[in-house]
């Protein structure tokens, strides 16, 4: 059965960091582009980032890019997100998830697009 496990969210202060894990069980991670997308309190749901894991390309939306960074671990068979420099505006519940297609920046705007999600994991950036 394969399944998308996130964890790792919580509350954090502006300009913290935080490190989201999904955990990617019955996948060959190599087959599979893996994501993070964000909805936001009264927001519609937005792709934050994505890596095609047989070449390691990522991805990244404007809003996040130079802040966040995804990546991946065939051998934990596990996605992270690492969030640095926090914002309040970044205060959203991550969702992970899975494509079985090659990655490109068009992904992050094409829900329909991804096969596979995880539950989420609530990320609060407040003082």
């Amino acid at each position: 059965q394969l399944q998308l496990v996130e964890s790792g969210g919580g509350l954090v202060q502006p300009g913290g960091s935080l490190r989201l894990s999904c955990a990617a069980s019955g996948f060959t991670l190599d087959y599979y582009t893996f994501g993070w997308f964000r909805q936001g309190p009264g927001k519609e749901r937005e792709g934050v980032s994505c890596i095609y894991m047989r070449d390691g390309t990522t991805y990244y939306a404007g809003s996040v890019q130079g802040r966040f960074a995804i990546s991946g671990d065939n051998a934990k068979n596990t996605i992270y997100l690492q969030m640095d420099n926090l914002k309040p505006e970044d205060t959203a519940v991550y969702f992970c998830a899975a494509a079985p297609i090659p990655g490109g920046q068009n992904l992050l705007v094409l829900d329909s697009l991804w096969d596979y999600w995880g539950e989420g994991t609530q990320v609060t950036v407040s003082l």
